[in-house]
């Protein structure tokens, strides 16, 4: 097990990347296996999400990203990012309508449980498959078939808590 940048242990380091440029290099490595093209767009939204180091919001990229004729249209970046999800680079926070980067890029279709401070609105993904693994048997038992899961936790981060009221 090794630690990660945010504290939480990673039980899977194999899977985890931390580092932003990494982070970015590892996905372009696996479009290229997978044949999935990364546009410069594309790649252009992923490292500024892997760069924020928290969640970040559609509009904030937006502010963020221009080509060679200037800011980017609204829709460029909605494709780029309904790409990134659809190949799990990274994670949609609905609660607070922000995106952040996959901590497993390489693993394909995962559930991952988040702790969101809702004062600095730090993001911690979790590694807990048997949570996951549980919610979804749930869902079986039920008849309920699942189309994915996000499961986001809402509280003060460690470093908030200490600083006590706003």
């Amino acid at each position: 097990m090794s630690q990660s940048p945010s504290g939480n242990v990673c039980t899977h380091p194999e899977h985890h990347v931390h580092d932003a440029e990494a982070f970015v290099r590892e996905v372009e490595a696996l479009c290229g296996e997978r044949g999935l093209r990364l546009t410069a767009v594309r790649s252009q939204v992923l490292r500024l999400i892997a760069a924020a180091g928290q969640p970040i919001k559609a509009y904030d990229l937006l502010d963020r990203m221009t080509d060679a004729r200037g800011p980017v249209a609204p829709p460029t970046v909605y494709r780029a990012l309904d790409f990134l999800l659809q190949h799990g680079f990274i994670h949609r926070l609905s609660s607070i309508n922000a995106f952040i980067a996959c901590h497993h890029p390489r693993v394909t279709l995962h559930s991952a449980p988040f702790l969101i401070c809702d004062r600095c609105l730090h993001a911690v993904e979790l590694e807990d498959e048997e949570t996951a693994s549980r919610l979804a048997d749930q869902a079986r038992a039920l008849g309920f078939e699942a189309q994915g899961q996000t499961l986001e936790v809402h509280g003060l981060c460690a470093g908030c808590a200490r600083a006590g009221s706003p």
